[in-house]
């Protein structure tokens, strides 16, 4: 009987373990879904997938996570631009301007921008959200050509540009399942 119990047992569990893997694929496919209708694919999926909370997060969720990247990735932004203003790279005047043009630039991101987006996402104004998101990534782009020779920032303005693309992408989906 004892032989019997062990069997129905190992059999439950490996039936239960058969089917998790369906349990978890679940929100990847959703994760999967999501980023092919934006057009940085491997980043959304990169950033959507090593945040734990996208595991089994809603669209709007996913947007939020993807707000929540271009704050992190534009405070590095920032905090780089920081370190350039106190070196000496920033002893060149054409330079000095710049990065002080960009710093602005990332402050109305990280103080402006992102607050807006959250905001809006949070009483489902999309259009508004989406708007915020695009700004950022505009804001980014206008700090690249900033410089009169090549940008330090050039990959990370990068980062952030598409980062913001990829957010206002989330966010019109999102609009697009909720307009009537």
């Amino acid at each position: 009987m004892k032989i019997l119990i062990v069997i129905i047992f190992a059999f439950l569990v490996c039936q239960a373990n058969a089917f998790r893997p369906i349990l978890l694929l679940g929100n990847q496919n959703l994760i999967e879904r999501t980023c092919k209708q934006t057009p940085f694919y491997d980043l959304c999926i990169w950033s959507l997938k090593s945040n734990p909370e996208s595991r089994d997060a809603s669209v709007k969720k996913l947007a939020q996570i993807m707000v929540d990247s271009l704050k992190t990735k534009a405070t590095e932004t920032l905090d780089l631009i920081d370190e350039l203003l106190q070196d000496g790279l920033a002893l060149d005047p054409e330079m000095q301007k710049a990065l002080t043009s960009c710093a602005e630039r990332y402050n109305v991101i990280i103080r402006g921008d992102v607050p807006e987006i959250n905001e809006a996402l949070k009483t489902g104004d999309y259009k508004f959200a989406a708007k915020g998101a695009n700004d950022a990534a505009i804001e980014a782009n206008s700090c690249e050509i900033e410089f009169p020779t090549k940008s330090p920032l050039t990959d990370m303005n990068k980062v952030v540009h598409d980062v913001s693309v990829v957010a206002a992408s989330i966010v019109k989906i999102i609009q697009t399942k909720f307009s009537f």
